[in-house]
């Protein structure tokens, strides 16, 4: 998508930001409820279009809403917890890593990219260009990471993946070893992204979640600011 043009400063405080792009989904309107979780609604319960003095909506949706973050304790037993995470975690340097492939993310696109330590890699593929990632449809035809690429993802030592569709992991593969693998070795899961007109390169991503107690995962504001 296009970008917004706003003024926004960097992590470390030191860069002024005139492009902000917007790479979450729209809830109720763009995101894809994966099957199986309780699908997003939301009713209100005082409308001022309806004559009230004030609107009131309740929401209703799965943690793993839209575009989201998941945290170890979505599949570890006794793994940290969303709220266990300081909010510099989800505030970081990102690199934008554009997927020929058509099927997967596979090793042989990864090999000699330079993922730095602690820092967050996203995968612009298939998903967003076809307009998939943004459709509000879910499809069991979307591009995941492989097992073997997402071994090459944790020996880099990145802090964060993130794919633009609603799940990193093929569908219906059995076990999640890509989500067990990634999160057991502390690497956050950021999914449900639109990366749509995202130009590869280096950004500064922030994806705060809310602060859930206990949390397995939480919706996120995801944005981008180019590293210029």
């Amino acid at each position: 998508m296009p970008p917004l043009k706003a003024v926004g400063v960097d992590p470390m405080g030191a860069l002024t930001c005139h492009k902000i792009y917007d790479i979450s989904v729209l809830l109720g309107e763009s995101n894809a409820d994966y099957p199986g979780d309780t699908p997003y609604s939301r009713s209100f319960d005082s409308s001022i279009k309806e004559g009230a003095s004030y609107s009131l909506s309740t929401l209703i949706m799965s943690a793993h809403a839209g575009t989201h973050i998941d945290a170890p304790a979505h599949f570890i037993e006794d793994g940290r917890t969303i709220d266990l995470y300081p909010p510099s975690r989800f505030i970081l340097k990102a690199s934008v890593i554009p997927i020929e492939d058509s099927q997967s993310i596979k090793p042989e696109e990864l090999q000699g990219l330079e993922m730095e330590k602690g820092e967050a890699v996203l995968f612009q593929t298939r998903n967003s260009r076809s307009g998939l990632s943004r459709s509000g449809r879910f499809s069991e035809d979307y591009v995941y990471l492989n097992e073997d690429a997402s071994e090459i993802c944790i020996s880099s030592g990145v802090g964060m993946v993130g794919i633009d569709c609603a799940s990193i992991e093929r569908y219906g593969l059995e076990g999640d070893p890509v989500h067990r693998r990634l999160l057991e070795n502390d690497v956050l899961i950021l999914e449900g992204l639109d990366l749509g007109g995202v130009p590869p390169g280096r950004y500064y991503l922030s994806c705060l979640p809310l602060r859930i107690k206990g949390g397995e995962a939480s919706p996120v504001r995801a944005v981008l600011c180019p590293v210029e």
